[in-house]
Protein backbone atom coordinates (compact mmCIF):
# COMPACT_ATOMS: atom_id res chain seq x y z
CA UNK A 1 0.00 0.00 0.00
CA UNK A 2 1.56 3.36 -1.24
CA UNK A 3 0.60 6.47 0.91
CA UNK A 4 0.90 9.39 -1.45
CA UNK A 5 3.31 12.56 -0.14
CA UNK A 6 0.04 14.77 -0.05
CA UNK A 7 -2.62 12.51 1.61
CA UNK A 8 -0.69 12.22 4.77
CA UNK A 9 -0.71 16.01 5.44
CA UNK A 10 -4.07 16.23 4.53
CA UNK A 11 -5.23 13.90 6.35
CA UNK A 12 -3.41 14.91 9.17
CA UNK A 13 -5.22 18.64 8.37
CA UNK A 14 -8.68 17.25 8.35
CA UNK A 15 -7.91 15.89 12.19
CA UNK A 16 -6.87 19.19 13.51
CA UNK A 17 -9.76 20.88 12.03
CA UNK A 18 -12.65 18.35 13.40
CA UNK A 19 -11.40 18.89 16.69
CA UNK A 20 -11.52 22.57 16.43
CA UNK A 21 -14.94 21.83 16.03
CA UNK A 22 -16.27 19.88 19.02
CA UNK A 23 -19.16 20.81 20.70
CA UNK A 24 -18.85 22.18 23.95
CA UNK A 25 -21.88 22.10 26.31
CA UNK A 26 -23.29 25.48 27.86
CA UNK A 27 -24.08 25.67 31.32
CA UNK A 28 -25.95 28.88 31.89
CA UNK A 29 -24.91 30.33 35.34
CA UNK A 30 -26.67 28.89 38.35
CA UNK A 31 -29.63 30.84 40.39
CA UNK A 32 -28.87 33.44 42.71
CA UNK A 33 -29.31 32.23 46.33
CA UNK A 34 -32.82 32.02 47.84
CA UNK A 35 -34.32 35.75 48.92
CA UNK A 36 -32.03 37.24 47.10
CA UNK A 37 -33.81 39.93 45.27
CA UNK A 38 -30.83 42.20 44.30
CA UNK A 39 -31.33 44.91 46.22
CA UNK A 40 -29.18 45.61 49.64
CA UNK A 41 -30.62 45.68 52.90
CA UNK A 42 -30.38 49.30 53.58
CA UNK A 43 -32.07 50.17 50.29
CA UNK A 44 -35.26 47.68 50.79
CA UNK A 45 -35.57 49.10 54.28
CA UNK A 46 -35.46 52.63 53.45
CA UNK A 47 -37.86 51.66 50.71
CA UNK A 48 -40.12 50.26 53.07
CA UNK A 49 -39.92 52.46 55.52
CA UNK A 50 -40.37 55.93 52.82
CA UNK A 51 -43.29 54.70 51.55
CA UNK A 52 -45.06 53.42 54.69
CA UNK A 53 -44.34 56.70 56.11
CA UNK A 54 -45.22 58.88 52.86
CA UNK A 55 -48.37 56.91 52.59
CA UNK A 56 -49.19 57.71 56.35
CA UNK A 57 -48.41 61.57 55.89
CA UNK A 58 -50.35 61.74 52.30
CA UNK A 59 -53.48 60.59 53.59
CA UNK A 60 -53.33 62.35 57.22
CA UNK A 61 -53.07 65.86 55.24
CA UNK A 62 -55.44 64.55 52.59
CA UNK A 63 -58.24 63.63 55.13
CA UNK A 64 -57.51 66.82 57.11
CA UNK A 65 -57.13 69.02 54.52
CA UNK A 66 -53.62 70.30 55.03
CA UNK A 67 -53.21 70.14 51.36
CA UNK A 68 -49.79 68.74 49.56
CA UNK A 69 -46.79 69.40 50.95
CA UNK A 70 -44.68 66.08 51.04
CA UNK A 71 -41.36 67.77 51.22
CA UNK A 72 -42.61 70.02 54.70
CA UNK A 73 -43.46 66.90 56.88
CA UNK A 74 -40.72 65.49 59.74
CA UNK A 75 -40.85 62.18 58.15
CA UNK A 76 -39.35 63.51 55.12
CA UNK A 77 -36.55 65.44 56.86
CA UNK A 78 -35.51 63.01 60.14
CA UNK A 79 -35.76 59.84 58.07
CA UNK A 80 -36.52 57.24 60.51
CA UNK A 81 -35.48 53.48 60.43
CA UNK A 82 -31.94 53.97 59.82
CA UNK A 83 -29.69 51.77 61.17
CA UNK A 84 -26.18 52.42 60.49
CA UNK A 85 -24.93 48.84 60.58
CA UNK A 86 -26.29 48.27 56.83
CA UNK A 87 -25.26 51.16 55.34
CA UNK A 88 -23.96 54.50 54.69
CA UNK A 89 -26.47 57.32 55.97
CA UNK A 90 -26.61 59.23 52.57
CA UNK A 91 -27.91 56.62 50.16
CA UNK A 92 -30.73 55.38 52.81
CA UNK A 93 -31.40 58.97 52.80
CA UNK A 94 -31.61 59.26 49.30
CA UNK A 95 -34.25 56.09 48.82
CA UNK A 96 -36.44 57.11 51.76
CA UNK A 97 -37.31 60.28 50.45
CA UNK A 98 -37.86 58.99 46.96
CA UNK A 99 -40.05 56.46 48.22
CA UNK A 100 -41.51 58.84 50.96
CA UNK A 101 -42.60 60.75 47.89
CA UNK A 102 -44.61 57.92 45.65
CA UNK A 103 -46.16 56.78 49.47
CA UNK A 104 -47.43 60.45 49.76
CA UNK A 105 -48.93 60.40 46.52
CA UNK A 106 -50.30 57.24 47.06
CA UNK A 107 -52.03 58.23 50.17
CA UNK A 108 -52.85 61.69 49.19
CA UNK A 109 -54.91 60.88 46.47
CA UNK A 110 -56.21 57.36 47.32
CA UNK A 111 -54.52 55.64 44.44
Amino acid sequence: MKISRLALPLAAAACFLTLGCASHPYYPPPPPPPGYNGVPPLIERAQHEGFRSGSEDGARDSYNGFGYHPQHDRKFHNTPGYDPALGPFGPYRDAFRQAYLSGYDKGFYRR
